[in-house]
């Protein structure tokens, strides 16, 4: 079968990687993919936004399935496209269509379904330009910190977590009238602070059944201790020591079942992955956000702990039968690191030449932001490559990590040395 696999980050990489173990993989190709993967498929110089352009390659290459990786696809309807397409309906399609990808696309839309299937979150209420002074009355009405988070995809920046009334309402200003975030904040959700721990669960649905992927943490923040600016992420490590069996039944009850649940009630025809954003209060779960794919770097410690064979679990998907497959997964700890670009997320330089990659033995590196350039592998991104380890221990994993990325090395490198820190 040949596969086709959007996206150009780590987590493309690592599908990519996972995928090209199975014996049923024909080709696989990556639109647009990064210097990783072309290293074990074909890259396609295609914008993953581009349908058409998507539809000329399937055609092309005789694809059979396309996995979508990043979310903008999803959210722009890729899937209604191809099942829309009468030369396109022979191909199944990893990731929802475009009501379930709301679920990501819109956190009001997602807040309203958690209400309606009571599901536990924070309060919240939405604004728009035209109920500005409304919105500062319900700020007034909450205790600091207060959550702003642009209703649209803002590319993982359409948060803010605020210390002070007055600056809430000047930023919620500024987000609505003066489209700090563009059409995204153009209607803004404001949501009552949770105190906890947070943490990532990954569930795959084919509409009617699911199955649970293991869960994982990640660290946002660029800087030691959690401080600094949100990133894409700075690793991650899964599985999540503090989640044990009695908080884990509490997700799937209260939050994993209303979840599949809901989508059904509410007639959502949903085939692909639910990445549910959680924070454990005084151990109760309480759902952060939603996300229609998988987190990155969170498949990166996710996936290489994945034993069953990713294409079987996929076809299982496109065919309704996840309720007849097993998942069995790595009973050890995994870790990622994040290796970035100087100066990231804020301005940084691609183009900076990597070398030692081929010298890492006991980790897997997987490129995020890289591209070849002469011959030469360079960066291409802030994120630029995710070192992921296994242990018998959290720590064991890191450290394992940490030794690894002793050996490469790229121009104002940085990284995280407290991935765990928490733990």
């Amino acid at each position: 079968m040949n596969i086709l696999i959007l996206g150009s980050g780590g987590r493309e990489h690592t599908l990519a990687w996972k995928l090209n173990q199975s014996k049923k993989l024909g080709k696989l190709f990556i639109a647009p993919g990064n210097a990783g993967t072309a290293q074990i498929g074909t890259n396609l110089a295609i914008d993953s936004n581009d349908f058409q352009s998507v539809k000329k390659a399937v055609l092309k290459y005789a694809i059979k399935m396309i996995v979508v990786g990043p979310e903008d696809p999803l959210v722009n309807g890729i899937h209604d496209f191809v099942v829309s397409d009468s030369e396109l309906q022979h191909v199944a399609v990893i990731g929802p269509k475009k009501a379930g990808a709301q679920l990501e696309g819109s956190k009001n839309f997602s807040k309203q379904f958690m209400e309606r299937h009571a599901i536990p979150t924070a309060k919240y209420k939405s604004f728009t330009n035209e109920n500005l002074e409304e919105g500062y009355q319900f700020l007034e009405e909450l205790q600091a910190p207060y959550v702003l988070k642009a209703d649209g995809l803002a590319a993982g920046k359409g948060v803010l977590i605020l210390k002070s009334l007055e600056e809430a309402k000047f930023e919620l200003k500024e987000m609505l009238s003066n489209q700090k975030f563009g059409l995204a904040s153009s209607k803004v959700v404001i949501e009552e602070f949770l105190d906890g721990i947070e943490m990532s669960c990954f569930v795959l649905t084919d509409g009617k059944n699911y199955v649970s992927l293991p869960n994982a943490k990640d660290y946002k923040r660029i800087g030691e201790g959690d401080t600094g600016l949100n990133t894409g992420g700075m690793g991650a490590i899964s599985p999540v020591p503090f989640a044990d069996t009695v908080f884990l039944k509490k997700v799937e009850e209260r939050i994993i079942k209303p979840t599949i649940n809901g989508l059904q009630k509410d007639a959502i025809d949903y085939q692909g992955i639910i990445f549910i954003g959680l924070i454990k209060v005084h151990n109760e779960p309480f759902v952060i956000e939603y996300n229609v794919r998988l987190g990155d770097p969170e498949t990166e410690v996710i996936i290489p702990r994945l034993k069953t064979d990713l294409l079987d679990i996929f076809i299982a998907t496109a065919e309704q039968k996840l309720n007849t497959i097993d998942i069995e997964f790595d009973k050890r700890s995994a870790a990622t690191v994040m290796l970035v670009s100087g100066g990231y997320p804020e301005a940084y330089q691609k183009g900076k030449e990597i070398t030692g990659i081929e010298a890492v033995q006991d980790a897997i590196v997987f490129h995020a932001g890289t591209t070849v350039k002469n011959d030469k592998v360079v960066s291409n991104g802030g994120r630029v490559l995710a070192v992921t380890s296994f242990g018998d221990t959290v720590g064991e994993a890191l450290q394992q990590s940490y030794n690894s990325i002793d050996k490469i090395t790229f121009e104002d490198m940085n990284f995280r040395k407290d991935i765990g820190f928490d733990l």
